[in-house]
């Protein structure tokens, strides 16, 4: 029976029994073995270097530019995370380094290799799983589709079926294995098109919403193999996810894009530590409107709710300025019934660098526009 090839899973553009094959001196296919990865050394060659990508589509008054002046490097066995509001350029970016999209300016490089001077090469070791897009076969069985995808990467199925049953066992896909993936719910569908990325060995991999569609006990189990599969395998995981809990806890960097440019490009822990948003939340019954009305002058209110006939409210306030406030509650006669300081977190950040008070919305996938 019919099956129609899963969507856009071959980023170098060719037949997709010729994307991960080395070429003997006479002119032979050879099948690449990388079936065991090791961790990265530090002295190799990037896994990724995009240095100046710009990209436009149209002319004139028309133009729109999609992507602007775009740089960064990414480290064998980093795990990256790439977040934007929807239309800063996340799309084509990804599309230009994959190939689906040709860059105006700018080049890309993969493990040291041009992308635009030798796309098969450069992209033999990349892989992507692109939420929206079918990255199965639905017709065949869980452990059908990793001997495939590992046989269209130049692998023999067979000398990765330890592999194979280790990805199966990490992703609580045994009891699956004989399954057709059509079967499955969308969350294990999810999973098998994760572990299907994997089966051919790729040592860069593009991830979009690795975790869509898992329960809470999933998707801490597919965090885990991913920083398992970076630590111990040295693979590069560049992700893209709307769940902030993914990247805060998967990713080492953050990339941050808005109007179509790099607008940060830092550690979890850097951007939280230089985020402006340190708050305290204090709840009272003795908040009236002339007195908050200060507040909001004096530090700036972020929020006031009403909770059983209490105030709860949030505002500025860290270091000497925390002393002030409690001091002008004291002159003010406000009995404190609760306070708690509140942190930010990588949304807060998020907001902060973007303007976009909607975070990233409602979008299923981190990729769109």
């Amino acid at each position: 029976m019919e099956n129609p090839a899963p969507a856009e899973r071959n980023p170098a553009g060719q037949a997709a029994e010729d994307t991960r094959s080395d070429v003997s001196e006479n002119g032979a296919a050879q099948p690449r073995d990388r079936a065991t990865a090791t961790p990265a050394d530090t002295t190799a060659e990037p896994a990724l270097v995009v240095d100046g990508v710009s990209k436009r589509f149209g002319s004139g008054d028309d133009a729109v530019v999609a992507v602007d002046d775009v740089s960064f490097t990414v480290d064998q066995g980093a795990v990256v995370g790439l977040l934007g509001p929807n239309g800063a350029g996340k799309t084509t970016l990804i599309k230009s380094i994959l190939g689906m999209v040709l860059p105006d300016e700018g080049t890309v490089r993969l493990f040291g290799t041009d992308a635009r001077e030798g796309r098969r090469t450069a992209c033999a070791d990349v892989d992507a799983m692109l939420e929206g897009a079918r990255n199965d076969y639905w017709r065949l069985t869980v452990r059908e589709n990793l001997r495939y995808f590992a046989t269209i990467s130049g692998i023999d199925p067979d000398s990765v079926a330890d592999r194979h049953d280790r990805l199966l066992e990490r992703l609580e896909l045994t009891a699956y294995a004989d399954t057709a993936v059509r079967n499955l719910s969308r969350g294990m569908k999810q999973k098998v098109s994760l572990a299907s990325v994997l089966a051919g060995g790729a040592k860069l991999l593009f991830l979009d919403e690795p975790t869509l569609g898992l329960d809470v006990e999933s998707s801490r189990t597919l965090r885990e193999e991913l920083k398992r599969l970076a630590r111990e395998e040295g693979l590069t995981i560049f992700v893209s996810s709307h769940d902030m809990r993914v990247i805060e806890d998967v990713c080492d960097r953050v990339i941050v894009m808005a109007d179509s440019r790099v607008v940060a490009d830092d550690t979890v822990e850097a951007l939280l530590r230089g985020a402006d948003r340190d708050a305290v939340r204090i709840t009272s019954a003795e908040f009236d409107d002339r007195l908050l009305a200060a507040l909001d002058r004096e530090f700036g209110l972020l929020d006031v709710t009403e909770v059983d006939g209490r105030r709860r409210i949030e505002l500025r306030a860290s270091g000497d300025e925390l002393y002030a406030l409690m001091d002008r509650l004291r002159e003010a006669g406000v009995t404190v019934e609760r306070l708690r300081t509140i942190e930010p977190d990588l949304e807060d950040v998020f907001v902060d660098l973007t303007g976009d008070e909607g975070g990233l919305g409602d979008t299923p996938t981190g990729w769109s526009a």
